[in-house]
């Protein structure tokens, strides 16, 4: 029989135990509802949480401000799209992504996080075995965590020809993840070379440092960050706009 002392630290232990498990379960909210969006003439429906998840890391299972103003404006701007090989960056969901695929040859829609990418999966197989017509585009999903060469790899190993265009909705949350996010881009925008890819970025304004940052970033990693006259507005209380992000000349260097 154990003593006074091992039978308390039995009980610390399970106690623990017991938290752990209710924490897991309080972190990861998993109540998808499917969610009518509408972009233009366009209807849209998803699963997605209705209210955000505790998780700071499970952000992607919400539809962001910024994916509203990015849907907007390529419903408006469809022509860009209309025979496109597209690539999304924090596809979360997969609102923009599935616009995309009304328009695009093929949709390569990436995330980081595991518990995302199967509500991203999810959707994908909702809009490929729907009861209407089914999108004429390639979906796919694919794990990708940015400044991560060897996921990067895989996707270009099986896409070696590169993308049109790379998108990116309301994905700039943590200044620490800029640096990575924009290593991506550089890497994906110079397989078709200069003036042959851009980085459409939708970006809502939640702090000035972040601002500063993605410019910053943007140069440094020879970029030239457009921001798209007229898309500059209100959404969800907080300033937002379009950048089209394409590599630039540098001196003495010729993009091939």
């Amino acid at each position: 029989m154990g003593s006074e002392s091992d039978k308390g630290r039995e009980a610390i232990v399970e106690e623990e135990e017991e938290e752990i498990v209710c924490l897991e379960s309080f972190f990861i909210n998993d109540d998808y509802q499917l969610t009518k969006f509408t972009f233009g003439s366009h209807v849209l429906e998803l699963y997605c949480l209705q209210s955000a998840s505790t998780d700071f890391d499970l952000t992607g299972q919400l539809v962001w401000p910024g994916a509203m103003l990015m849907n907007g404006y390529l419903s408006e701007n469809a022509d860009i799209l209309q025979g496109c090989s597209v690539l999304e960056l924090g596809s979360g969901v997969g609102i923009t992504g599935v616009l995309c695929s009304k328009f695009c040859r093929k949709v390569i829609f990436t995330d980081h996080n595991d518990e995302v990418l199967k509500i991203l999966k999810k959707n994908i197989d909702l809009h490929g075995h729907s009861s209407g017509p089914k999108p004429s585009a390639e979906l796919e999903a694919a794990k990708l965590e940015w400044g991560n060469s060897d996921q990067l790899g895989q996707i270009l190993k099986k896409h070696n020809d590169g993308f049109d265009l790379i998108l990116g909705a309301d994905i700039c949350f943590q200044q620490s993840s800029v640096p990575l996010l924009f290593d991506s881009v550089e890497q994906l925008l110079r397989i078709r070379g200069q003036g042959n890819c851009k980085f459409i970025l939708a970006y809502v304004s939640r702090a000035r440092q972040m601002d500063s940052a993605i410019l910053r970033e943007g140069a440094q990693h020879g970029m030239l960050m457009n921001e798209v006259s007229g898309t500059r507005c209100t959404v969800g209380n907080l300033e937002g706009v379009i950048y089209e992000i394409t590599l630039q000349k540098k001196r003495g260097i010729v993009f091939e």
